[in-house]
């Protein structure tokens, strides 16, 4: 199997333009529906709290964490 069991860069932008866009966000590798889970949190004591977003892909269970403040990968 070649696969790799990781998005591309390229494929983690796509998802993210997707995400951004408020459309649904599909998988790049399979074409399945991802779901979108929240992920609060941060440093404690730190000052600052980071909100996350954890898209999971229901067909190949491949998934991606995004930054929604900075819109970055994390």
């Amino acid at each position: 199997m070649s696969e790799s069991a990781q998005y591309t860069p390229t494929q983690l932008a796509e998802i993210k333009d997707a995400f951004i866009g408020e459309q649904p966000v599909v998988c790049p590798v399979c074409g399945g529906r991802m779901t979108s889970r929240s992920i609060g949190g941060g440093s404690f004591g730190l000052g600052y709290s980071r909100q996350r977003e954890w898209l999971i892909c229901g067909g190949c269970h491949r998934s991606a964490i995004f930054d929604v403040k900075r819109g970055t990968r994390n």
